[in-house]
C-alpha cells in the first residue's frame, strides 16, 4: 500500500507525479474493460493533478494511482475475478481520506471522458 502518512516526502510525491503522468493513460487503456472502478480512478486522476487541490490529498491520491500502474503488485491483475481486488482497495481507501477534494468537476470529467470512446 502507497504511504499515506503525513510525511510522504516531497521527492516520493515528484517521482509518483511523473510515474502517473507517464503510465496511466496506457495502463488504463490496457486494462479499462477490467475495471469496475474506472470512474473513480480516472477522477482521482483529475483531482491529483488539480492545481487547487493540496498537497497532502495530492500525496495520497498519487501514491494511490502509482500503486494502480505498477506492473508488479499484491495481486497480479491478470488474475480473473481477483486481479484488480488491490488496486481497488487502496484507491477507495485514498479516495475515503481526500474525498472532500475530489469535486463534481473531477467525475463529470471522469464520466465524460469514459462516454466519449476515446480509449
Amino acid at each position: 500500500m502507497p504511504n499515506m502518512s503525513k510525511t510522504h516526502s516531497k521527492v516520493e510525491v515528484t517521482t509518483d507525479e511523473a510515474k502517473v503522468r507517464r503510465d496511466f493513460w496506457p495502463k488504463l487503456r490496457r486494462v479499462l474493460r477490467r475495471v469496475p472502478f474506472a470512474t473513480d480512478l480516472i477522477a482521482s486522476y483529475y483531482c491529483a493533478l488539480d492545481p487547487a487541490t493540496p498537497a497532502q490529498a495530492k500525496a495520497i491520491l498519487l501514491g494511490a494511482l502509482a500503486y494502480f500502474i505498477m506492473p508488479v503488485d499484491l495481486l497480479p491483475d491478470f488474475i480473473a475475478l481477483l486481479g484488480f481486488t488491490d488496486d481497488a482497495t487502496v484507491l477507495f481507501m485514498a479516495i475515503n481520506r481526500v474525498r472532500q477534494y475530489i469535486r463534481p468537476e473531477h467525475r463529470d470529467r471522469a464520466r465524460a471522458f469514459l462516454s466519449s470512446g476515446e480509449i
